[in-house]
């Protein structure tokens, strides 16, 4: 599969960027049956491997001075993997790694479970995780976006873009790299008919958004976006990003900015889902806060950039917001409990206990319960316990607890099958929106569906 070309160009009035592309690798064999005698090996260690009989999904939890990979179906410990330093977690997209933002850039962790395509049908194979000797260098590694198979480093000391086919994070195979003429903390977008999207700033200051096409040429811009922060994608590959007075969508080639009752409205985090054109963002209302404790969320209709606001029993952070299979607006408040959203009413339909009641501490990098979905299940960790725990909100309880050593903090995961096929950049051909597998409720299990929240964003403007 070969990731987009794009042409080096100078845009007036734009971002101007360069831009180094290489080729990848098609390749369309299945992989070989795997035998009783000769155990299948993954792709990234020689490591023979055991097929299993079903996927595995796995988390990875950071903690101060590592990090563990956790069975999702058990939360058992699978490994404890030391690293020094103030490791941060990125969704990597190909269902067997995730991207940990450390000394050097980005580094490929692979938790150990993947699946192989076989027809109609997968194998599901497990193996030790590791730590791999696959970076994708990076002056200060930041934001790490998912989309449409492809996978988006942003360098916030440079200004750099990565861009690799998501199945092939652990190879390196056809990076392409877009040199952006500033750097700030940033973010970039890959979008489904090869267009990408970027935001604007320097080390001052960070404006707005710029879409590039296929070849590099702006399509759209709006500078209509202080401080503009975080993204996610909502149904119909709209994007939602946000500022300091509100937020702007783009979507169908055009950006629309969403006003807010607010003269300073800061939208920095957001939660998006392929089942709904709805956005989950956080709200902020005091601009000279040193550290503001927030009650209320938005929800922003990419349909008509309208926004409604929901009050909280509590207040909550940036690692407080997800979205449940169905498009339900998740939110993890100080009173312990996670908040369930219906984002049309934009009512709350139950309110979870799951962790005791916690405040958020003064340093963002200091652990704080943070939620993240996968497999149809939600998890939640819980620094003040040493533990993680996952809920089920359509019973509306926690089914499982794992105990830790260790205080986790940030936390990520791999589904243990194969990401979606995509097209990319070809002319005259389909183009899917990113796959999730989002199915009902009905005969709810926890190891039956697929829901992949990789795009969680965070805030280091505290």
């Amino acid at each position: 599969m070969k990731l987009r070309s794009r042409a080096a160009t100078a845009l007036a009035l734009a971002l101007p960027l360069a831009l180094v592309a290489a080729c990848g690798t098609d390749s369309d064999e299945p992989a070989a049956e795997p035998t009783e005698s000769a155990p299948a090996a993954d792709e990234t260690t020689d490591e023979p491997a055991t097929e299993v009989q079903g996927r595995s999904p796995r988390l990875a939890v950071t903690y101060d001075g590592g990090i563990k990979v956790l069975d999702a179906q058990t939360l058992e410990e699978v490994a404890d993997i030391e690293l020094a330093g103030f490791n941060r977690l990125n969704p990597a997209g190909d269902g067997q790694h995730v991207l940990v933002s450390t000394t050097g850039g980005f580094q490929v962790l692979d938790t150990g479970t993947y699946g192989q395509g076989h027809g109609d049908h997968y194998h599901y194979f497990t193996k030790s995780p590791q730590l791999t000797d696959v970076v994708y260098a990076a002056e200060t590694p930041g934001h790490a976006v998912v989309h449409d198979g492809v996978t988006a480093l942003f360098d916030d000391g440079t200004g750099l873009i990565q861009l690799v086919d998501s199945d092939e994070i652990a190879t390196q195979e056809g990076v392409e790299e877009v040199q952006l003429a500033e750097a700030h903390h940033g973010v970039a977008v890959p979008l489904s008919d090869g267009s990408l999207l970027v935001t604007e700033g320097n080390e001052d200051e960070r404006t707005g958004i710029r879409v590039l096409d296929a070849d590099g040429e702006e399509i759209a811009a709006s500078d209509e976006c202080p401080g503009v922060h975080g993204e996610a994608v909502a149904q119909g590959e709209a994007v939602v990003v946000g500022c300091t007075d509100g937020a702007l969508i783009y979507a169908d080639g055009e950006i629309t900015k969403v006003e807010t009752p607010d003269e300073y409205s800061r939208i920095g985090n957001q939660a998006g889902s392929e089942t709904s054109p709805i956005m989950l963002g956080d709200y902020k209302t005091d601009p000279d806060a040193d550290l503001e404790r927030p009650t209320t969320v938005s929800l922003i209709d990419t349909r008509d950039a309208s926004l409604e606001l929901v009050e909280l029993p509590g207040s909550y952070t940036f690692r407080s917001l997800a979205r449940g299979d169905d498009g339900e607006a998740l939110v993890l408040t100080t009173d312990g409990s996670l908040q369930v959203i219906d984002p049309e009413t934009a009512e709350i339909t139950a309110s979870i206990p799951v962790v005791d009641e916690w405040e958020e501490p003064e340093e963002w990098q200091e652990p704080r319960p943070a939620v993240f979905t996968l497999d149809g299940s939600v998890y939640v960790t819980d620094p003040a316990n040493n533990a993680v725990h996952a809920v089920d909100i359509i019973d509306g309880e926690v089914w499982a607890t794992g105990e830790l050593d260790v205080a986790p903090n940030e936390i990520s995961g791999a589904l243990g099958e194969p990401p979606a096929e995509h097209d990319h950049g070809h002319e005259d051909e389909a183009h899917e929106d990113e796959a999730h597998e989002d199915e009902d409720h009905e005969d709810h299990d926890h190891g039956d569906e697929d829901h992949d929240h990789g795009d969680e964003d965070h805030d280091h403007d505290h």
